[in-house]
């Protein structure tokens, strides 16, 4: 009779790998995203400083594009879609545990809980002292309970928004915008040279209009208030009262997302840009002597002048915009255009930019 020998070598091993890394936040699949603060995972490469845009383009561009790698499960079911509700309350959870008071936000980047006092508004406002939801930024929290508790009653949101000028991080938010030709970033580096200050590597966050967010922390004193473009053309400001679009957050335009190499906290704020943050507002200021023009030109030549390669056009761009602004095109034309050879530009190049920004004036809204 045939014997059967019975195979009684040793199993073979299982490969063992690294374990995946967690996305960076902001990724349509981070389920446990960075919210710049402590206790984030760590981030492999350093932190880029606002560095120069390469020319001719005038301002930061879009988030990153979408993926080219190929499919990783050919044949098989396609990933189901994530559900932008369940992700932005893991996102919100993450922030709230770093500290970040957040509340629930539409599609619309709106405050998710409708007011229990619509229709009845009351004297003086109430702020949450009625100890209902939908108070909108005054809801804020960083207790689990409750932020769960404020998703589950609207569940509708697809974001959150982090509370500013709240403790521990009394964060302030920079908004540069891109939008109607606004340049938010040359606008912050022509304050940082005139002013004299460093423009801290921080948190930055990539909006889908292609502006981007800084996260700064502030003291608990001055307080920081909301503005636009109070600062400068294309910078809003996000303080006391207002919030930030959290990274992660599906909205009707898009998904916020945390910038490649953000530094993992929010970097104090310059002590010359908290002083510009809560100075009086133009309404209060001290007019100018008559004749001063309202952008010194002087600066906005040597602005130009300082132009490092790679914000040659962009500079110059923006300050003859600035230039047109004030009334000063046709009399700064000359001195531009000499400041913009002297960075490398020719003068047809320089000529041809400064010609854009005066048609720009025309046919689209001031930046």
């Amino acid at each position: 009779m045939a014997s059967h020998r019975r195979h009684t070598g040793t199993p073979t091993a299982t490969p063992t790998g690294t374990p995946p890394r967690t996305p960076p936040v902001g990724t349509p699949s981070a389920r446990t995203p960075s919210v710049g603060s402590a206790g984030a995972p760590p981030i492999a490469r350093p932190a880029p400083p606002l560095g120069p845009d390469p020319d001719p383009g005038p301002g930061p561009g879009p988030g990153p594009g979408p993926s080219t790698n190929p499919d990783p499960n050919p044949g098989l079911a396609p990933t189901p879609p994530e559900d932008p509700h369940a992700a932005a309350l893991a996102h919100a959870l993450q922030a709230a545990e770093r500290g970040y008071p957040v509340i629930p936000l539409t599609r619309n980047k709106l405050p998710a809980l409708r007011s229990p006092h619509r229709g009845h508004p009351e004297v003086p406002p109430c702020r949450g002292e009625c100890g209902r939801l939908g108070h909108g930024v005054h809801d804020a929290s960083t207790d689990p309970l409750t932020v769960r508790r404020m998703f589950a009653a609207a569940p509708w949101a697809t974001g959150y928004g982090l509370a500013c000028g709240r403790p521990p991080h009394h964060l302030i938010g920079i908004d540069l915008d891109t939008k109607n030709g606004a340049d938010g970033l040359t606008a912050l580096r022509f304050l940082a040279e005139q002013h004299d200050f460093p423009i801290p590597p921080t948190v930055t966050v990539l909006t889908p209009s292609g502006g981007r967010h800084l996260w700064l922390t502030g003291p608990p004193s001055p307080t920081v208030t909301n503005s636009v473009g109070r600062l400068a053309p294309g910078i809003d400001v996000r303080g006391a009262g207002g919030y930030l679009v959290g990274p992660g957050s599906l909205t009707a335009r898009g998904r916020y997302a945390l910038a490649p190499g953000t530094p993992h906290h929010p970097a104090p704020v310059p002590d010359t840009l908290l002083a510009l943050l809560t100075a009086p507002s133009a309404s209060t200021r001290r007019e100018p002597p008559y004749g001063a023009p309202p952008q010194p030109a002087a600066a906005l030549v040597r602005f130009v002048r300082a132009s490092p390669v790679g914000q040659r056009n962009a500079r110059l761009y923006w300050a003859a915009c600035r230039a047109d602004d004030s009334g000063l095109a046709q009399e700064l034309a000359a001195r531009l255009t000499e400041a913009a050879r002297h960075t490398g530009l020719s003068t047809q190049e320089a000529r041809a930019t400064i010609a854009s920004a005066t048609r720009r004036r025309q046919n689209s809204p001031i930046p």
